[in-house]
């Protein structure tokens, strides 16, 4: 249908050479949008354009440090000037933080760099988006949150609120921006099947012990469920919605509450 392609849009996707990045590029160049392909590894990025481009896709692979306004701004710029717009602002960039059992012993520089990567650096690309948007008179921010961000986790302080707070962001700019035709939402990843994570080995299987295959609903969702989320969120389907949080989750205990048991 129509009204869920991207033709002729242009997205930027930071942190979009890996993991659920990956995902969204290539499925927003699906889609029909120009992808512009963003991290601190500039390397890996022009590996995902190439890619895009060897499928008959529009991409763009550009450096940026999102804690950088500097850089920030120059990805817009560099944006626009290839492309003479930006639609689509997807701030997908961020980092785990170290698990510590006791909140006591939360680290204070750890705290600030998870917070600056997570929160600030979503605040800053925000910015430079909306400033743009507003004098373009409209487009769409999709802000990568985590379910951690909504039910917390008791052994990532800094992660969470991290989390908590770029939702939190999401809400005041969907309000303050919505006359300027700006429409901000936010998707809320649990844990997903992506290859790092598998390579931790924290992915349940998708069998039983008697091998039986375990019901849709209570797998683990892949990236691509996160980019079909985030293609949604972008085109033309959503115009209506704004400021609005979306879980993608399975339906597990422990990823509504801590208590596994």
């Amino acid at each position: 249908m129509s009204s869920f392609r991207l033709d002729g849009k242009t997205a930027i996707i930071t942190g979009g050479a890996g993991g659920l990045g990956r995902s969204m590029v290539l499925q927003y160049a699906e889609a029909g949008a120009n992808v512009v392909i963003a991290s601190r590894n500039l390397e890996a990025c022009e590996e995902m354009a190439k890619q895009v481009k060897t499928g008959g896709g529009h991409a763009l692979a550009l450096s940026v440090d999102i804690t950088d306004a500097t850089t920030v701004e120059e990805m817009v710029s560099n944006t626009v000037s290839e492309y003479g717009a930006l639609d689509i602002m997807i701030n997908n960039a961020g980092r785990w933080g170290k698990s510590n059992p006791k909140a006591e012993e939360t680290p204070l520089d750890e705290w600030v760099d998870v917070v600056e990567k997570n929160l600030t650096g979503c605040f800053i690309c925000c910015m430079a988006a909306g400033r743009h948007m507003v004098k373009q008179g409209g487009g769409k921010i999709i802000n990568i949150s985590s379910t951690a961000g909504s039910k917390g986790n008791p052994f990532q302080l800094h992660y969470s609120a991290a989390k908590a707070g770029v939702i939190s962001l999401t809400n005041n700019l969907a309000m303050m921006w919505a006359d300027s035709n700006i429409n901000v939402n936010c998707i809320l990843p649990g844990l997903i099947a992506t290859d790092e994570l598998r390579s931790y080995n924290i992915i349940p299987p998708d069998k039983d012990n008697d091998g039986n295959p375990i019901p849709r609903l209570s797998l683990t969702p892949e990236p691509e469920n996160v980019a079909d989320l985030a293609v949604f969120l972008g085109s033309p389907a959503s115009d209506a919605l704004t400021g609005e949080l979306y879980p993608i989750r399975a339906w597990l205990k422990s990823e509504r509450f801590w208590q596994t048991v």
